[in-house]
């Protein structure tokens, strides 16, 4: 069903660094009217799979790519489900009466509510936890049992899209798992509860795919890129956001691999270090000039007729930058405004560390790079 122009197009997802939600309307703008005979979409970076959710509502036929696991656990729920959700309904009933039970994720991520009248979420062993022990157990006994009840891959992505939206609303975290609160915040204290995703059980025909960007060779009409941004922070020059070290415990539970864990956040061994091959996107380097080189590299591979990226005015990328980028392809529209920042960044000293730069602006680039599809 199509939607108006600038309209909320509902999708769901985990608080995320980076999210799309709030732009997704003009996404769906600069296609609708810049655009042409766009059927066939890739969304390359897709992160939790708002855009994709949007433009598959837009009737669009979407490739939904991404090297990160909880990606296509949400992509199988949202875009390859074809099920209603009285299908799943007493599978969820049957999860929520679960007994906790001690297991994996109760020893590494579970923490003790103490006496102390102050809140202090740090355990007798000095570590802060993302999460209280009646959620773990309760994580624990679900993880186990979701296996149990269906072989299916995409049936078992609804359950697991279910369960991490649940745990999303009652952790002690800043929305990345990288560093806990020293003291509990009250959603903390709620016992989670298993709801129904946000099935799209309408729309074009979609796909997925785990492969780097740099790999994809396949024709589409258009190719959206909202690639990670760095930090262009002139006062910790190695400051970096790693999706991969930020999200590893969504990694875990969709895998459901125990890994040996590592550090004060206890992080997967291979999130746990920038040495470790595959850790990092060459567009989470702090070198702008690798960034540069790799995002012309990629813009000038793409297989498409037309090019839509997202950017932000704190990334590698100046603005010039970005306009000498594209420079070679018919532009369509840059746009530039103003985007609000994520409440809790000026609640924590990521604000120095990742720079408080004033304005916060975000960046739309549409070109045109080749031909319509024959």
């Amino acid at each position: 069903m199509p939607h108006s122009l600038l309209a909320p197009i509902p999708t769901e997802g985990i608080r995320y660094t980076g999210s799309k939600r709030e732009i997704i309307p003009r996404i769906a703008q600069l296609i609708q009217e810049k655009t042409e005979n766009v059927q066939h979409i890739l969304d390359g970076c897709a992160g939790t799979t708002r855009v994709s959710q949007a433009l598959k509502q837009l009737g669009h036929r979407v490739t939904c790519n991404d090297l990160a696991d909880y990606t296509q656990v949400f992509g199988r729920c949202y875009l390859l489900n074809t099920k209603p959700p009285s299908y799943y309904a007493a599978w969820l009933a049957e999860l929520n009466a679960l007994e906790g039970e001690d297991g994996w994720f109760t020893q590494h991520y579970g923490g003790e509510v103490t006496s102390n009248p102050t809140g202090d979420a740090i355990q007798a062993d000095g570590s802060k936890r993302p999460w209280q022990v009646h959620n773990t157990r309760k994580l624990d006994a679900i993880r186990r049992r979701i296996p149990e009840l269906t072989s299916d891959p995409i049936e078992q992505s609804v359950l697991l899209t279910s369960l991490i939206l649940a745990l999303d609303k009652v952790d002690n975290t800043m929305g990345h798992q990288v560093a806990y609160l020293k003291k509990w915040a009250s959603r903390s204290h709620q016992t989670m509860t298993l709801k129904m995703p946000q099935l799209l059980l309408d729309g074009g025909s979609c796909q997925l795919s785990q492969r780097s960007v740099f790999d994809i060779e396949d024709r589409y009409d258009l190719v959206y890129l909202d690639p990670p941004y760095g930090t262009n922070n002139p006062v910790t020059k190695t400051t970096r956001v790693r999706y991969r070290s930020y999200y590893h415990i969504w990694t875990t539970i969709c895998r459901n691999d125990q890994p040996s864990v590592h550090g004060a956040a206890a992080r997967r061994q291979d999130a746990s270090s920038d040495r470790i091959p595959g850790a990092l996107s060459i567009f989470e380097s702090t070198k702008t000039d690798a960034v540069h080189e790799a995002t012309a590299q990629l813009l000038a591979k793409l297989n498409c007729r037309y090019i839509l990226f997202s950017y932000n005015n704190k990334g590698k990328l100046s603005p010039q930058a970005l306009q000498d980028l594209f420079s070679p392809y018919n532009t369509l529209a840059f746009l530039s405004f103003d985007h609000k920042e994520h409440a809790m960044k000026k609640a924590t000293i990521n604000e120095a560390w990742l720079g408080d730069q004033g304005r916060n602006q975000e960046f739309l680039i549409l070109v045109e790079k080749g031909q319509p599809l024959a």
